[in-house]
């Protein structure tokens, strides 16, 4: 784990801007709503239903890592299911500080090669399958999605921008899957990308590695992890199991997302809610802030305003919802993240004075 806690060292002041923009985005919409207006209603949560929600979402972690550790005992054999919950709250803690919650899949393989001996890329088929099965819950809610879009007063730039937000995700998801699928595509598409790479990648390094190594190794890669993809999605009963964990997961997220604006005495039409707390999701892979933090609120208060949820109501229970579902579970996984960074260094100092 020395490499993660060598990104965060390099990167803190780039991590802590990001997130110092998003709350300040938070900050500038409460005091356009009304910071009094939103602490009124933020009196009036319900703690019990609060903490509810908060085991909702332990219950769709947990489902979560037993998805996960189907795909892994298919795939190699999986670690003890201790170990999987805490690689995936560390992965969890990659996601939501990074833009685009784009570190939590990598990081997760390269605990698995590090602590687990399962290869890097066998590790990486593993996560990037386990992601693929939520993309079919995401596509029918996203037909949803858009249907409600035009059905509501929401503006013809903010329903367009939404629109092209899910195609583009929908078309990630699909190219993932065809890449997956097609070796020969993934060999052009990473060698390409390698090729590209490669002569700043030499000038960073005092190493000198030939690029003919490099393809080798990238090929070796590229076979154990194509063959793990279509390993897993070509099991039929891994994708029943896949998919049905996957829409569970959806529905009681959803499920957690409604209670929170029960918490605080509203009560609002549950499709909307659950339409729009997709678009949220849409929302928080784009921008180039950890966890979307602001874009996301804007969004929702922008969306929920045709519905007839005023934005203190709307802004108080994002501000919950964050708590319960971002703060909690980030906590958690840096923990976890350093606890790992504490056993690598550890093995690293053995190994050493063994030497």
């Amino acid at each position: 784990m020395q490499n993660t806690t060598e990104f965060i060292k390099d990167h803190k002041l780039e991590i802590a801007l990001s997130f110092a923009a998003g709350l300040f985005i938070i900050f500038l919409v409460s005091f356009f709503i009304g910071l009094d207006e939103i602490l009124s209603v933020l009196d009036h949560t319900n703690l019990t239903i609060m903490l509810f929600t908060l085991v909702l979402e332990l219950v769709m972690l947990l489902m979560w890592a037993v998805r996960w550790k189907f795909i892994l005992d298919l795939l190699d054999k999986a670690p003890r299911f201790k170990q999987i919950i805490l690689m995936l709250f560390s992965s969890i803690f990659g996601n939501n500080v990074t833009p685009g919650a784009a570190g939590g899949e990598p990081l997760r393989a390269y605990l698995l090669d590090k602590f687990e001996g399962i290869p890097f890329e066998t590790g990486f088929a593993s996560t990037t399958a386990d992601r693929v099965f939520e993309f079919f819950p995401f596509v029918l809610v996203s037909i949803l999605t858009i249907y409600l879009i035009f059905t509501l007063d929401a503006g013809f730039w903010l329903s367009l921008i939404i629109i092209i937000l899910i195609m583009l995700v929908i078309v990630i998801f699909g190219l993932m899957i065809y890449v997956g699928y097609k070796k020969d595509v993934a060999t052009r598409l990473v060698i390409s990308i390698a090729k590209r790479m490669y002569p700043l990648a030499k000038r960073l390094t005092s190493k000198e590695t030939p690029f003919s190594s490099i393809h080798d190794k990238l090929i070796e890669y590229i076979e154990s992890f194509t063959t793990g993809f279509q390993e897993v999605l070509k099991d039929r009963k891994m994708f029943v199991i896949g998919i049905l964990i996957s829409f569970l997961m959806w529905g009681i997220d959803s499920l957690r997302f409604y209670l929170t604006f029960v918490a605080v005495g509203y009560h609002p039409p549950i499709l909307p809610v659950v339409i729009i707390y997709t678009v949220a999701f849409v929302v928080s892979i784009i921008p180039n802030i950890p966890g979307s933090l602001g874009i996301r609120e804007a969004v929702m208060i922008a969306l929920f305003l045709p519905v007839g949820v005023s934005p203190d109501i709307v802004l108080a229970v994002s501000l919950l919802d964050r708590v319960v579902s971002y703060v909690i579970p980030t906590s958690i996984g840096a923990l976890a993240t350093f606890y790992y960074g504490k056993i690598y260094k550890e093995k690293k100092a053995s190994s050493k004075a063994q030497a």
